[in-house]
């Protein structure tokens, strides 16, 4: 998948959508435009850690780093999702209360109701650019969400959002605009506030375990040992450890118990032979260590 075609695209949308969420914000007086402003201005700083996070991690293996530098994704993919959805979470939501605690009057709502619109269409259109990305590199929605790929999951839920956060304030702006009672632009604050937090959250428990050495899947381990179990060479599978390097980098630990009577040239032979099979079938396995035991 071109991660790096989804990321640049992010940034640039969330460039454009912060200008115009900006300026409406600041000649409205509404404060839901403005938590989606602080949020695409959150997102334009998020997606540039990702875009870093991406560079850094393509470093060659040195002395320092052995295994290489791809848990930096992991790591920059944690820093955008805290300042992505918490610290923008955190200021829309202090924003809201501030309003339903001291309302202030709105102007400006027809072009706060175009902008709020024009959002979710820009929203829209950068899933629209995750799914196709995922459909050249025939890959699925599903497959990407239960990937190790933090960075991009956090993009589409960003986006996704964007959308509910928009539609909210959508339906804040109507409201005041029937009434007057600029208190439900607050509301529609807090409430997009909550959803940025909450969503910060879930992501950031889940980048927390591939950034402390999560394994790979339990039916991944399981099919990798059998690919290992078939090999004619192996008697038995003393151990199988393995540990997300990145999103596309794994290391693969076995101690295995080859058939006895085996010359050190046979040993060696059937080494290489079950690291190969292990690389063909899951090319993410980039460190393949085995230790054979009698």
């Amino acid at each position: 998948m071109r991660t790096q075609v989804i990321i640049v695209a992010t940034l640039l949308l969330s460039a454009a959508l912060f200008a115009v969420n900006f300026a409406v914000a600041v000649a409205s007086g509404s404060r839901a435009i403005l938590a989606q402003a602080i949020f695409t201005l959150t997102d334009l700083v998020g997606s540039a850690l990702l875009l870093w996070g991406l560079h850094l991690s393509r470093r060659p293996a040195t002395h320092e780093y052995p295994f290489g530098r791809g848990k930096e994704r992991f790591f920059w993919a944690f820093v955008s999702i805290v300042v992505t959805f918490t610290v923008a979470g955190v200021v829309a939501l202090s924003e809201g209360v501030d309003q339903v605690v001291s309302p202030t009057p709105l102007s400006h709502i027809g072009e706060g109701l175009l902008v709020v619109g024009a959002t979710i269409l820009v929203s829209a259109a950068s899933i629209w650019v995750t799914l196709r990305e995922l459909r050249l590199s025939r890959q699925t929605l599903s497959s990407l969400l239960e990937s190790a790929n933090q960075g991009l999951k956090s993009i589409f839920y960003q986006d996704l959002v964007s959308i509910v956060a928009s539609a909210v304030a959508f339906g804040g702006l109507i409201v005041v605009y029937r009434t007057g009672h600029p208190v439900a632009d607050g509301v529609s604050a807090v409430v997009e506030g909550v959803l940025l937090i909450a969503t910060g959250f879930v992501l950031t428990l889940e980048s927390r375990e591939y950034l402390i050495g999560r394994a790979l899947a339990p039916e991944i381990a399981r099919a990798m040992l059998a690919i290992v179990e078939r090999n004619p060479t192996v008697a038995k599978v003393r151990s199988l450890q393995s540990m997300m390097l990145g999103p596309d980098d794994a290391l693969l630990a076995l101690r295995i118990n080859f058939r006895d009577g085996m010359t050190t040239d046979q040993l060696e032979s059937a080494i290489d032979q079950v690291g190969g099979a292990l690389r063909t079938a899951y090319p993410v396995l980039r460190h393949v260590i085995i230790e054979p035991e009698s």
